[in-house]
C-alpha cells in the first residue's frame, strides 16, 4: 500500500479516537479508576482523611465474621429482591398484554404508564412516596374514608420493606416498553393457527405468547435483578433503613459505612460483596436458562 494511503487511514483512525475521547476520559476517570481503587482499597484500612495502610482480608474476614449487620442487610436486600424483581416483571407484562392493541388514544395510554420511570429513582419520588404512606399520609386517609385502619407502612418492620418494594414495582415503565415491543414481533399466524385448534386466550398466553418473549423476559430478569441488588436510594429516603433496620439494605450499609464512619477501606469491601453477588447471581440465572430461552432462527440460548 502506497505510503500517502497508509497516512490518509492513519490520520483518520486518529481522528476517530478524538471523536470518542470524552467517552474514553470519562470510562478511565469515572468508570475503571474507581473500579480498581475500590478493589485495592477493600484491603487497607482507610479513614478517609488518613493514608491507607495494607491489612490484607482483615476487613473482609470482619465482615463476614464480626459484623451482625452485614448478615442483616444481606437477609433485607434478598428479600426486597425476591419482592421487586418477580412483582415488577409480572406487573409489566401484565399491563404491557393489555396494552397490545390497537385502539383510539392508545398511544396516550401507554405514555402515561411510562411516566413514573421515567423518574426512576428520583429523590423526589421517593419523598413523594413517604409523605403518602406516613400514618397520616394520603393512602391511610384513603383507607380510614372506608372505614377500615391505619396501617403503619414506615413503622411496621414486616409492612417496611414491603412499602418500599411497592415504589419500585410502581416503576415499571420501562420493562413494560420492552415487552410491548416484544409482543409486537409475535407472528400473528401463530394465534391464527391456535385459534382454529380451538385454544382459548389463557393458552394462547402460555403456550405461544410466553415462548416467544423469553429472551426479552430474560434480559428483563437480569437488569431488574442487577438494579434491586444495588438499591439505595428508596431506603434511605423512605424509611432511612428503619424500622429497626427492617430495610437496612446493603447499599446502606455501604454508605452508612463510607459517609457515616468515614471506614472507606470497609466500605469498599462491601461494595465488592455486592459486586460479587451480582456476578454470582448473573451467572446463575444464564446458567438455569439454558435451552430455555428460544429464538426466532429456532436456536435457544
Amino acid at each position: 500500500m502506497p505510503k500517502k494511503k497508509i497516512r490518509k487511514y492513519r490520520k483518520r483512525d486518529y481522528m476517530g479516537l478524538v471523536y470518542i475521547s470524552p467517552w474514553l476520559a470519562g470510562f478511565l476517570l469515572l468508570q475503571l479508576y474507581p473500579f480498581v481503587s475500590s478493589f485495592l482499597y477493600s484491603f487497607t484500612d482507610y479513614k478517609f482523611f488518613n493514608e491507607p495502610s495494607f491489612v490484607g482480608l482483615k476487613n473482609y474476614i470482619r465482615l463476614f465474621t464480626l459484623d451482625p449487620e452485614f448478615y442483616n442487610s444481606l437477609r433485607v436486600t434478598v428479600v426486597y429482591t425476591l419482592i421487586t424483581v418477580p412483582g415488577k416483571l409480572i406487573m409489566a407484562l401484565f399491563i404491557a398484554t393489555l396494552l397490545n392493541r390497537d385502539v383510539k388514544g392508545i398511544g396516550i395510554i401507554r405514555t402515561v404508564y411510562y411516566l413514573p420511570s421515567l423518574f426512576g429513582g428520583s429523590v423526589a419520588v421517593a419523598i413523594l412516596w413517604k409523605i403518602l404512606f406516613m400514618s397520616d399520609g394520603a393512602i391511610n386517609n384513603i383507607l380510614n374514608f372506608f372505614h377500615l385502619p391505619s396501617v403503619q407502612w414506615l413503622g411496621d418492620p414486616n409492612i417496611s420493606v414491603v412499602t418500599i418494594c411497592m415504589l419500585e414495582i410502581w416503576q415499571f415503565g420501562s420493562s413494560m416498553v420492552m415487552f410491548l415491543a416484544a409482543l409486537k414481533q409475535v407472528p400473528a399466524s401463530l394465534y391464527e393457527a391456535a385459534s382454529i385448534d380451538g385454544a382459548g386466550a389463557v393458552k394462547k398466553f402460555f403456550s405461544i405468547t410466553l415462548p416467544q418473549i423469553t429472551p426479552i423476559i430474560f434480559f428483563n430478569l437480569i437488569m431488574q435483578t442487577i438494579t434491586a441488588l444495588q438499591n439505595f436510594t428508596s431506603a434511605f429516603v423512605v424509611t432511612g433503613g428503619g424500622p429497626n433496620k427492617a430495610t437496612y439494605v446493603l447499599g446502606m450499609k455501604l454508605y452508612t459505612d463510607a459517609f457515616g464512619y468515614y471506614k472507606m477501606g470497609y466500605a469498599c469491601a462491601t461494595s465488592w460483596v455486592i459486586f460479587a453477588m451480582v456476578m454470582v447471581v448473573t451467572l446463575l440465572l444464564f446458567r438455569f436458562s439454558s435451552g430455555k430461552i428460544y429464538y426466532e432462527d429456532g436456536g435457544d440460548f
